[in-house]
């Protein structure tokens, strides 16, 4: 073996060592969630909830979770990555993934906490996460797939990334997904925004397992909830020193944002192509 050829099989050894993950192979499943503890994640958690009037304490920052935020709870006879939603932040995986085809199932729980009692249940899947912690939009740089109550598969722009999407605006004026239309750039603080309504709704009603399932090829990504698509995205790319770059791969991250939510039977496979008709 050459010497050159040696030393990229053993730091990709080294690679996968550390993150405790394979590199991923053409319709080969690999589980991301082992059912017993947290190994392959880490956590980051913001300020805890501070009533008005109350001094904001400093971010609890990465792997500190007093409150336990993030654990393994076993629901419906079945262990399940348990998201309480006390306070804002994210678990992600210490990989990062590119070309994938990633599934998982969620379900929400009962419980709710300020500062969004009133509002529905709210979570959310991140990919192509780069960059640090901790950014004025508490997450990492980042494409959201939407995982909320009435509204999952919808698409927000976390932080400098841009995005094609085929929309067009509705009656209140708010982007909605519509296949065969002009695809139009999402980007924040811009006239269009960083946001985008999914079409259909296909979520099932409260307390039920969803199906989840976001294709990432090149720079394309596909939303699909219980096997319908309702969001395409296309070009994905992020600002870089100024200049718009290809952002097609990165980390994955798991929102808590204010409700309980349940996640199970996490896998990713890697994908060559689309699936046919998938995406039409």
């Amino acid at each position: 073996m050459k010497l050159s050829l040696l030393v990229t099989y053993f730091a990709l050894f080294a690679i996968s060592s550390v993150f405790g993950q394979k590199p991923l192979q053409d319709g080969v499943w690999q589980t991301l969630f082992n059912e017993k503890d947290l190994t392959g994640w880490q956590t980051y958690l913001d300020s805890p909830y501070a009533k008005e009037g109350q001094p904001k304490l400093p971010a609890l920052g990465l792997n500190n979770d007093p409150k336990h935020v993030f654990s393994v709870a076993t629901i419906d006879g079945k262990p399940a990555l348990r998201i309480s939603g006390e306070t804002f932040g994210g678990i992600n995986t210490l990989a990062d993934f590119e070309n994938y085809h990633l599934r998982l199932e969620f379900k929400w729980g009962q419980l709710k906490w300020p500062p969004k009692l009133d509002q529905p249940r709210d979570s959310g899947l991140l990919y192509h996460s780069v960059g640090q912690h901790g950014t004025p939009m508490l997450w990492m740089e980042s494409f959201e797939y939407q995982i909320q109550e009435g509204d999952c598969g919808d698409y927000w722009g976390v932080m400098n990334v841009l995005t094609d999407i085929s929309a067009v605006k509705n009656e209140k004026g708010k982007f909605v997904y519509q296949p065969g239309a002009a695809p139009v750039v999402f980007q924040d603080q811009t006239p269009n925004g960083r946001t985008v309504l999914k079409v259909p709704d296909n979520e099932k009603p409260s307390g039920e397992w969803n199906t989840v399932d976001l294709y990432c090829l090149g720079d394309t990504c596909l939303h699909v909830i219980n096997g319908k698509v309702n969001m395409v995205l296309t070009k994905t790319r992020h600002i870089v020193d100024g200049k718009e770059q290809p952002l097609t791969k990165g980390k994955l991250q798991i929102q808590s944002e204010g409700a309980e939510v349940f996640y199970r039977n996490i896998q990713i496979e890697g994908i060559t192509k689309l699936p046919a008709g998938l995406g039409k």
